[in-house]
């Protein structure tokens, strides 16, 4: 039988301080599906401070927090489904929850990332980046529901773009503390939405060689 759950492959998973954090949210008696939803709060909660924090907190602060709440939503994503599988917590609709509040937070980040810049070019990178981490999740999903499995291929999967945009972060951080102003967001967000296109094509393409495989392999 396929497996259509979506749960990605990582190495973190097998860290000891995942392991801890998970029995820990086990015992707080945290539900995955409160997780996976946390993940978004921690997504707004960047994007909010990388368009309203510096005004509220100074740049360097409010950019660094941008960045731990960055991680702060990867570390949901790894709890949530640690807490299901691991913890023995499966619900029917998790993967419903594992898979929209990731698809508000990719929008809420990147499209945050780019009003932040400020300008037209960043901008238009941020929502073009936005709108091709929507489109990364739903060939990933539409595969899976012809092949029945997820390809998380990159080169600019969810974690590489977040890891990319926490670095941006830390960046535009350490700038603003130096007192200088390099387009860091701008040429982040070029480089993610370069490599979301070339991981669409590389998914689409692993897609339609597996179809016409398995087509070939019935005929007989």
């Amino acid at each position: 039988m396929s497996d259509l759950s979506a749960r990605r492959p990582l190495k973190s998973r097998s860290t000891s301080w995942a392991a801890s954090l998970s029995r820990a949210l086990l015992q707080w008696g945290a539900t995955p599906n409160q997780v996976s939803v946390a993940s978004s709060v921690f997504a707004i909660a960047s994007a909010c401070s990388m368009l309203f924090g510096v005004q509220l907190m100074g740049s360097v602060v409010a950019w660094l927090l941008a960045a731990v709440f960055i991680q702060m939503r990867l570390v949901c994503n790894l709890m949530d489904g640690m807490l299901a599988v691991e913890g023995g917590l499966k619900t029917p609709n998790g993967d419903l929850f594992n898979e929209f509040p990731d698809r508000v937070s990719d929008v809420a980040i990147l499209a945050a990332l780019g009003h932040a810049q400020g300008n037209s070019t960043a901008i238009a990178l941020g929502w073009f980046a936005a709108c091709g981490a929507l489109m990364t999740a739903c060939v990933r999903m539409h595969g899976a529901s012809l092949i029945g499995k997820h390809d998380f291929r990159g080169p600019m999967a969810k974690p590489q773009r977040m890891a990319l945009a926490t670095v941006a972060c830390l960046a535009v951080a350490a700038l603003s503390f130096a007192k200088m102003g390099w387009p860091i967001i701008t040429w982040a967000l070029g480089v993610i939405v370069v490599g979301i296109a070339i991981t669409i094509v590389r998914r689409l393409a692993a897609l339609s060689a597996e179809l016409h495989q398995r087509q070939t392999s019935q005929v007989p």
